[in-house]
């Protein structure tokens, strides 16, 4: 980098000064804190990151040295930026299953279709139709619990607390459900996969020669 092109001493003592009064507000803001999941001390935090990392930059540009000290993002990356005290929420729910045996579903659905006229013309034969036939039939968490009777496996799953300032009016957004949920608002978020598991493993084999090594298994994670 030329000269020309270096940051100023200015500048540099700017973005310290920066880093410093932005330590300050998140000193503030987390002895004022108000619950575990404040937004003033989420909004704090990133600013505080924000400072951090251009104080850092253009001190090695000007004088090629680094600071002692890295402030981590967030786990999944999106901090909660919500309302403190939500009035309402929203609960939002992917599971994920593969259809492994295509004759057990279609069974499943043609018992409750023969005691279901509507279900009878609902279905079509097929594992669409019987899906529709065994969901209008049985509650999610039904068939979640007795999913290998009906011929499925479990994939991934993710359950969302989303906050909100008010309850939406009803059929508000019945047209796109999913559609206007902001991460950012998301309260709290529970996530359930193979690959966790995988993981596990893969520490478990790493840590095996290392004394007292136990690897955490998060099959719920929260947000």
């Amino acid at each position: 980098m030329s000269d020309a092109a270096l940051p100023s001493v200015a500048e540099v003592r700017a973005a310290a000064e920066a880093v410093k009064a932005a330590l300050d507000r998140h000193l503030a803001a987390v002895e004022s804190r108000i619950g575990d999941e404040d937004p003033a001390v989420y909004a704090a935090f990133n600013e505080l990151a924000a400072a951090a990392e251009e104080y850092d930059e253009l001190l090695y540009d000007r004088y090629d040295e680094v600071t002692p000290f890295e402030i981590p993002t967030p786990e999944d990356g999106v901090p909660y930026t919500g309302p403190a005290e939500p009035a309402a929420f929203s609960v939002l729910i992917r599971r994920d299953y593969a259809v492994v045996e295509p004759p057990r579903l279609i069974a499943q659905a043609e018992r409750v279709a023969a005691h279901d006229r509507d279900a009878e013309l609902a279905l079509d034969g097929g594992t669409a139709g019987a899906l529709g036939v065994l969901f209008g039939e049985y509650e999610p968490d039904e068939i979640a619990s007795r999913y290998k009777e009906f011929g499925l496996e479990e994939g991934d799953s993710t359950l969302w607390i989303a906050a909100s300032e008010e309850v939406a009016e009803p059929g508000e957004w019945l047209g796109s459900p999913f559609g206007h949920t902001d991460p950012q608002d998301v309260l709290h978020r529970f996530d359930v996969s193979s690959v966790f598991d995988e993981e596990t493993d893969d520490f478990d084999e790493d840590e095996e020669e290392e004394a007292g090594g136990r690897a955490a298994r998060p099959g719920l994670t929260p947000a």
